[in-house]
């Protein structure tokens, strides 16, 4: 299970469902390679672009290590895939990403004592076992904060905005279902992140800074170059380059942050694997995130990633379905990507579209021109 080159005719594996799996197996079999897949619903849209297809849950070892054996190397497409499955993976064939990052950013709190050791500014935030604790945390966090389960991967049902005392109260019905921490909310201008490949020697890849905007904790724009100051970018940069260098991982990856009014930057999240918000450079740069992943895992030349126009991403949503058709037939500079997932998998996004023009102002001003995208709001 050595770091050597792969070529074409050797044969990936990719365990997941979500929409990365899909782009990852199309660059893969464009590259040459064969591709396996392994996911846990027959209707996966990623099974479509195999070689060879496995369905199974991911508590099946026996199907896990059918799978594994027959790969010469691993990859997994979220971060929502348990370290453990990737653990086990692991005693049959490569991951170069690896499960121990997997294994820190699925807790909070050890994604939090991770940024403390690393000494990044992140939310302040306090350990919930109890209603009793809110109460306390809240004296010294503050108004607004949010109560968040330290694993990741519920969604908002098991979240709680506290805005005010009475909010308090509302804890009480999740309360019970196991630990939490209590996060201050920050006030910020923009969201921003970096997508960057780590090699197996530990060099960097940065892919310009993408400014984001989030609706209902989903990501639905990404644009580059953000629209933020040249010193700003390299600090986004400098700060991601340090929390990847205390991390064994190889392979593509985000860091999100926010940026204050007053320029301070705090880290968001860590995101070990491919992340939507890379679809911009699609078009975006002379290379995309899938090629340059799959490149840094084979140990081919990684490319020298060059800005090759300004771009927009905007997710496609089932509600805007009957809008996107009327820039069907009207927009010459608006590019097409849909997943085609069953009705068994869905809520998904629909797909993605990539908006090209001179500048990151003139693609806001596309965007919201059409109307579809008014109720983007902050995350």
């Amino acid at each position: 299970m050595g770091n050597e080159v792969l070529f074409p005719g050797d044969t990936l594996g990719i365990i997941g469902d979500s929409s990365n799996g899909i782009r990852l197996a199309q660059t893969a079999k464009r590259l040459g390679f064969k591709v396996i897949v392994y996911a846990t619903n027959e209707g996966s849209p990623t099974l479509a672009d195999a070689d060879v297809k496995i369905v199974g849950e991911f508590s099946d070892k026996a199907k896990l290590q059918d799978f594994a054996e027959r790969c010469d190397l691993v990859m997994y497409e979220s971060e929502h895939i348990s370290s453990e499955v990737i653990a086990y993976l692991q005693k049959f064939t490569k991951v170069p990403q690896g499960s121990e990052t997997l294994e820190i950013v699925q807790d909070r709190l050890l994604e939090r004592a991770f940024f403390e050791q690393m000494n990044i500014n992140i939310a302040p935030y306090a350990t919930i076992v109890s209603l009793e604790d809110v109460y306390q945390a809240v004296s010294s966090i503050g108004y607004p904060c949010v109560l968040k389960p330290i694993q990741k991967g519920f969604g908002p049902k098991r979240q709680q905005i506290i805005r005010k005392q009475t909010d308090i109260a509302k804890c009480a019905d999740i309360i019970d279902m196991g630990t939490y921490i209590l996060e201050s909310w920050i006030p910020y201008n923009k969201e921003l992140s970096v997508i960057m490949t780590r090699d197996y020697d530990g060099n960097l890849a940065y892919f310009p800074v993408i400014e984001t905007r989030y609706k209902e904790n989903r990501l639905n724009e990404a644009i580059v170059p953000a629209n933020i100051q040249p010193d700003v970018e390299e600090e986004v940069k400098r700060l991601a380059g340090e929390i990847v260098s205390g991390l064994k991982y190889v392979g593509a990856l985000e860091v999100a942050f926010y940026l204050t009014e007053s320029g301070s930057l705090y880290v968001k999240r860590i995101v070990p694997a491919l992340h939507n918000s890379g679809y911009v450079f699609d078009k975006a740069t002379n290379v995309s995130m899938f090629e340059q992943h799959l490149r840094t895992l084979v140990k081919m030349p990684l490319v020298d990633i060059k800005l090759v126009q300004p771009a927009g991403m905007v997710m496609i949503e089932e509600e805007n379905i009957d809008d996107i058709r009327t820039q069907w037939v009207l927009k010459n500079n608006w590019y097409y990507t849909f997943f085609r997932y069953p009705e068994s998998m869905r809520p998904q996004p629909e797909g993605y579209i990539i908006v090209l023009a001179e500048n990151e102002m003139e693609i806001k001003q596309q965007i919201e021109s059409t109307g579809i995208w008014d109720d983007l709001s902050k995350e």
